[in-house]
């Protein structure tokens, strides 16, 4: 790649190219996670939505954010502290994604029913915290939906001492198109800048709840839809949605 290439454009054309080749190529598997998220949606189920890292913002971009499903939970390495009743202090380890026993204890945190899915999102797909959530949603009988970057886990080794890597253990993988290191845009001399993942899982979630949203209004079910609590009624009419879900998602009351 030229040193021209390293600029807005250059990411601008860059990652627009890989946006157009999700949009062409990804329609099967974001059809097959939207029936996921659908089934889970019509059978009272949850969302409950994990990452670690930058793949937050993910997570975020599911659940309990305006324009998207009422039923999701965002879980955490930060419920340790949150819900846990843990020291902060716990959260200074910049391994804890890697330590093992970490995800038993947020899944016993969520609490979740044999109805809910399991969304777990990660670009590399093999940290122990990661693969473990994985194990333990499927060990319990959830369906798992992966957002992670097939190149990236398949050129790195298996970080958990199953050998198993996220993509290994879901019903539907969502793939990101991010380069292994997530990097997009070559430097001279070696090493990359600009990461892809960020903006391409953001658009796969959104294909995914778009159809998710058409396949329950296909059968009759309305889908059950946040407002943006910043105009008129919008955060009444959120209230009288979450009702359905009190004590399961961490936006109500127990």
């Amino acid at each position: 790649m030229s040193v021209e290439s390293v600029s807005a454009e250059g990411f601008a054309r860059e990652s627009l190219a890989v946006l157009e080749d999700i949009t062409r190529s990804a329609r099967d598997e974001v059809t097959r996670a939207a029936e996921l998220i659908a089934d889970c949606v019509r059978g009272d189920g949850v969302i409950q939505a994990f990452g670690t890292g930058h793949s937050q913002a993910m997570v975020l971009e599911l659940a309990g954010r305006a324009g998207g499903l009422v039923p999701t939970n965002r879980l955490s390495i930060a419920d340790l502290v949150l819900y846990g009743g843990e020291d902060p202090s716990v959260l200074d380890d910049p391994l804890l994604e890697r330590r093992a026993g970490v995800a038993e204890r947020i899944y016993r945190l969520a609490d979740p029913r044999p109805e809910d899915l399991f969304v777990v999102i990660s670009n590399s797909g093999v940290n122990n915290v990661i693969v473990e959530t994985a194990l333990r949603a499927k060990e319990q009988g959830h369906r798992l939906l992966a957002i992670t970057s097939l190149a990236h886990t398949r050129a790195v080794p298996a970080g958990h001492s199953s050998g198993k890597k996220l993509a290994d253990l879901a019903d539907v993988v969502l793939d990101n198109r991010a380069p292994r290191g997530d990097a997009l845009l070559d430097l001279p001399g070696g090493g990359a800048v600009c990461a892809l993942s960020t903006l391409t899982g953001v658009m796969l979630i959104q294909m995914t709840v778009a159809e998710a949203s058409r396949q329950l209004l296909a059968t009759g079910d309305r889908p059950p839809v946040y407002v943006s609590a910043n105009v008129p009624g919008g955060f009444e009419g959120n209230l009288e949605l979450e009702k359905r879900y009190a004590g399961r998602i961490r936006r109500t009351a127990s």
